[in-house]
C-alpha cells in the first residue's frame, strides 16, 4: 500500500465525501427550479466548470448518483474537453470554454452549473451562470475580497 500522509489521507477522504454527499444529496429540479415528486425519473443535469482534480472526484460520483448526471462541462483547455468529451460521452453542444460560456443559457439540456474554479474566478463565473438563467453551485470562497 502506498504511504500516504495524514495530510493527503484527510485531504483525499473529505474530497470524495463532499463530492459523494453532493450528488446523492440533491433533488431533482424542473427547469422552473422546483423540487420534482421523488417517483418522477428527471435528473438534475449538471455542468462542471473547472476540469481540475475536484472535478474528477465529482465526476466520478456523478455516475452513480439516483438524482444528478454529468451533462456538460466548461474549460479553458481544449485537450481537457475531448478527454471528458470521450471518458463521460458529453454532447458536442454541452461543451464550452471561458469565452462562449454565455450561451449555455439557451442549452436547455443545462439545468445547474457547479463552479470548481481556482478561487479568483469564482464571482465572475457564478456571476455568468446566474444570468444565464442557472441554478449554481459554487465552491467556497465565493470572492476573494469582500
Amino acid at each position: 500500500m502506498k504511504n500516504l500522509s495524514r495530510r493527503t489521507f484527510l485531504h483525499k477522504l473529505t474530497a470524495t465525501a463532499g463530492s459523494t454527499a453532493l450528488v446523492t444529496a440533491i433533488p431533482a429540479l424542473g427547469t422552473t427550479g422546483t423540487f420534482k415528486n421523488s417517483t418522477e425519473t428527471k435528473k438534475l443535469n449538471i455542468a462542471l466548470c473547472g476540469l481540475g482534480r475536484y472535478a474528477n472526484y465529482v465526476a466520478e460520483n456523478l455516475k452513480d448518483s439516483q438524482h444528478c448526471r454529468l451533462a456538460g462541462i466548461i474549460t479553458g483547455t481544449p485537450s481537457k474537453a475531448e478527454d471528458w468529451k470521450k471518458r463521460f460521452d458529453i454532447p458536442e453542444g454541452n461543451i464550452y470554454n471561458y469565452q462562449n460560456f454565455d450561451a449555455i443559457k439557451k442549452n436547455k439540456d443545462i439545468d445547474l452549473v457547479y463552479v470548481i474554479l481556482p478561487n479568483a474566478m469564482h464571482k465572475e463565473f457564478t456571476l455568468r451562470a446566474a444570468q444565464a438563467g442557472k441554478h449554481v453551485i459554487v465552491e467556497k470562497p465565493m470572492a476573494v475580497t469582500e
